[in-house]
């Protein structure tokens, strides 16, 4: 458990600077918090803890460039809500948006698509508040070496204190959602993704049944989810209902592989178009332990197949479905598709069950085809596995050990993924 010296909440960039060289000064280590939504401790300290609560809000919007700039303490949710009621969106985006902007981008949160990358790979600009105090502005065309490593920086560089992400107007996205068996899916893996703009799908260990959504560019007109039937099947089936039946799989696993093909046969085939954070994005109130791991996408159905044959003999009670999904090859270095183009795929399981065995199989099965674990999510990885999957890891160090050199905002997490 983190327990920092001292906690503050800056609403400026010049506050947070001040408050950066003050804790300098007086030998602190220096970390910023998002929403706590990440898994790991990779905002954990015992030195100063920035909290973000004060600094939010769009700064600039530029509709001619396509730019909205806004404050690192933003929530997605206030992102999306600002540039929806302005007309524009994000290109693409993760499931849920109770994060801040600066942690979902520092530590590579992500969706699913065919040609759109993470939220990160959308930046245009940051700022950063360095271990001296001082303020750098980083681009494309402005400190192009920091700007290419910062916006996947694990809060190692320094602290984000605004970005400027490029948007677009916004449009409708048309989602099919529609069970599908494993093996269709898996043969079909390669032809569903070329063929959809945003592919992904849940499959029901125990089971052969998947869930799976497409999300492609609608030319209207708008089709919300009606408020009954999306109350039915989002809050109630994959909520509540769903929040019961991992109850009594962890009172009593042998039920779990039960209510596994209930489970899977739950939700309907349905079709719906609204603008693209009503999409992308869906409630998530079941607790739960995750892990992810990015690998090649041309290696995402031996993987799979590998998962779903360990379930299998191992005797392991997994109620929770595995997630997948896709995403282009970025030029980040430290982004988990850096380089490649990348399947993800997610492990559950739900809070308060025992996890590390299945988590250590499928852990296994990834490290095996090179996956790249995702950042705040749990994993057992170090440097030296990762600078091995990584090939720009030592580029990121560089610019690390330029910026940071006594290593002001490392913590144990960072002293293990990255190295002292």
């Amino acid at each position: 458990m983190a327990r920092p010296t001292r906690i503050v909440a800056p609403s400026s960039t010049q506050e947070l600077a001040e408050m950066v060289r003050r804790a300098t000064a007086e030998g602190l280590k220096v970390k910023a918090v998002g929403t706590g939504h990440s898994f790991t401790t990779a905002a954990a300290t015992d030195g100063l803890l920035i909290r973000p609560d004060r600094m939010a809000g769009v700064r600039a919007l530029d509709r001619e460039a396509g730019t909205v700039t806004v404050a690192a303490g933003t929530t997605l949710r206030q992102l999306n809500e600002t540039l929806s009621a302005h007309g524009l969106s994000l290109v693409n985006m993760g499931d849920i948006m109770e994060q801040t902007v600066a942690g979902a981008t520092s530590t590579g949160t992500h969706g699913t698509g065919r040609d759109s990358a993470s939220i990160a790979a959308q930046i245009k600009g940051l700022e950063l508040v360095t271990a001296d105090g001082s303020v750098l502005r980083c681009s494309a065309e402005e400190n192009p070496e920091i700007f290419a490593a910062a916006r996947i920086g694990l809060g190692a560089l320094g602290v984000v204190s605004e970005i400027t992400f490029g948007v677009e107007p916004e449009f409708l996205l048309s989602a099919r959602e529609e069970p599908m068996p494993f093996d269709r899916v898996m043969a079909d893996f390669e032809q569903l993704v070329a063929e959809n703009e945003h592919f992904e799908f849940y499959w029901f260990p125990h089971t052969g049944n998947c869930n799976t959504k497409r999300n492609n560019r609608s030319t209207g007109p708008a089709a919300p989810v009606g408020r009954v039937s999306g109350w039915v099947d989002d809050e109630l089936l994959s909520n509540g209902i769903f929040q019961v039946a991992c109850s009594v799989g962890r009172a009593v696993p042998a039920t779990i592989p039960g209510i596994a093909k209930i489970s899977s046969r739950a939700l309907s085939a349905r079709t719906y178009t609204d603008i693209p954070y009503k999409v992308f994005t869906s409630p998530r109130r079941v607790r739960f332990l995750e892990m992810e791991y990015a690998v090649p996408r041309e290696a995402a159905v031996t993987v799979l197949r590998e998962l779903k044959a360990t379930v299998e003999r191992s005797g392991l009670r997994v109620s929770f479905p595995v997630e997948v999904r896709t995403a282009p090859a970025d030029d980040i270095p430290l982004s988990t598709a850096s380089g490649r183009e990348t399947a993800y795929i997610a492990v559950h399981l739900y809070r308060g069950t025992p996890h590390r065995a299945y988590f250590t199989a499928a852990e296994q099965i990834m490290i095996a085809h090179g996956g790249r674990p995702h950042w705040g999510k749990l994993h057992s990885r170090d440097a030296a596995y990762l600078a091995g999957v990584y090939p720009r890891f030592g580029e990121f160090a560089a610019v690390r050990d330029r910026l940071d050199p006594d290593r002001l905002f490392t913590n144990d997490y960072l002293r293990r993924v990255l190295g002292d």
